[in-house]
């Protein structure tokens, strides 16, 4: 498609008349195309892009590897549907994940599409390995937007709206937050105050926790939280799940967030940035605990898809070849540096947080810990005016977050914190 200066308002417009309100679209743009961390729209602007499809183009858009394997796969087969008959590229990469999961333990994946789904099974292996009905969840945890993905995320709005009524046995516990004085013995003790007031442990399928909270505000879970909820488990015989969707593939400086603390989890979530842009998701898990469904209990008509999984094998190659944790970890202090550098200059950014190249700055009224989501949605349009797309989170919608590809260059990296320090004049 060739520029067009008036093509994004006629297609916002044409949006606006065919697509619902109730998917929100935070930027007023049309993207045309895109490489590795930059993206162009249809009128020919030019936009350094730290959101990276939420998360999921970690190896940037349009990597060489991604688009080589999608082409050669697509010259065999597209898609069989695994249900049906299976094909090689889903059996290695269910064997590729394992060991990097499970390492030299018995490990097994099922491969399915979005994020969501990975969560819903998970919680149905749980249920099915204990039969126990019970999952604790965390406030501020996101988990999808399913019926089931809402019950599980920890705050209410916008995904609650009044879509309920939500699936039962579902409970919360506080979640660390140094910055709202939350401690790691606080959330731990809310955990066992919601075992002793209003499920008994014996009743507790699963245990499910992001080792960095994402949608919820980048809040890095401490090494000792993870810790003393894999005791917690081991203690009650509860599955421990660690939703790695949003910090899985280095996003956090390492392939998986959990690695930070050492825990190995019982099962974990993934999608987003496993297949590079293709819809691929999946759980991966202790054999003696993915076993327990019995044939046709797990599946999905996509689930697996040939040409996302070629996508993934490439994804996975690139991380090997190019050292992209090493080089996530490297980028997430440059930025940091920048970012606390931003908070000693402006008034009202009351914290910098996140692990590795998953940073946030979180706004607050001036002298105090009052969110100010005003000030983050001003900062959110200055920048992109100033050719960088960056989007919030938080429960209270305060915090900006950055997501770019672990691909973008040094030069693009100092370019986007220009624009960002100018879009905090306020």
């Amino acid at each position: 498609m060739t520029a067009n200066p008036s093509g994004g308002e006629h297609l916002l417009a044409m949006r606006e008349r065919n697509v619902p309100r109730g998917i929100l679209t935070a930027h007023p743009v049309v993207v045309d195309r895109g490489a590795a961390g930059v993206v162009w729209d249809v009128t020919g602007k030019r936009y350094l892009d730290f959101v990276g499809g939420i998360g999921v183009l970690n190896v940037g858009h349009n990597h060489p590897k991604v688009v080589a394997a999608v082409r050669a796969q697509l010259e065999s087969i597209s898609h069989m549907a695994f249900q049906v008959a299976a094909y090689g590229v889903y059996i290695s990469l269910a064997e590729r994940l394992n060991r990097l999961i499970g390492g030299t333990e018995a490990y097994k994946t099922v491969f399915l599409t979005t994020g969501a789904e990975a969560v819903e099974n998970a919680i149905k292996i749980a249920r099915s390995h204990t039969g126990r009905p019970g999952v604790i969840a965390f406030r501020g945890g996101f988990h999808g937007r399913t019926l089931l993905g809402v019950t599980l995320t920890g705050f209410a709005q916008p995904y609650k709206q009044n879509f309920g009524p939500f699936p039962g046995e579902i409970y919360h516990a506080d979640y660390p937050d140094e910055f709202r004085g939350v401690s790691v013995q606080a959330a731990l003790d809310s955990v066992n105050t919601l075992l002793a007031t209003e499920i008994a442990p014996d009743r507790v399928a699963a245990i499910i926790v992001e080792p960095v909270q994402g949608d919820g505000g980048f809040l890095p879970a401490p090494d000792a939280f993870m810790q003393g909820l894999r005791e917690l488990a081991d203690r009650h015989g509860i599955v421990l799940i660690m939703d790695e969707i949003q910090t899985g593939f280095g996003r956090t400086g390492k392939m998986f967030g959990f690695e930070h603390s050492g825990v190995r989890p019982d099962l974990v979530t993934v999608a987003k940035s496993l297949a590079g842009g293709f819809p691929l998701s999946g759980v991966v898990g202790r054999s003696d605990i993915m076993d327990a469904p019995t044939p046709g209990g797990l599946g999905g008509t996509y689930g697996g898809n040939a040409v996302a999984c070629a996508a993934a094998h490439a994804v996975l190659d690139v991380f090997q070849q190019d050292d992209l944790c090493d080089r996530a970890e490297r980028l997430g202090r440059e930025l940091r540096r920048a970012l606390l550098d931003m908070q000693a200059k402006h008034d009202g950014i009351g914290d910098v947080r996140g692990r590795g190249f998953m940073q946030a700055i979180e706004f607050v009224v001036s002298g105090g810990k009052e969110p100010d989501p005003d000030r983050a949605q001003r900062v959110v349009d200055r920048a992109r005016e100033g050719g960088l797309l960056i989007i919030k989170c938080g429960v209270h919608r305060n915090v900006v977050r950055f997501l770019a590809p672990l691909v973008i260059s040094d030069e693009e990296l100092s370019e986007a914190i220009k624009i960002l320090d100018l879009a905090l004049v306020d």
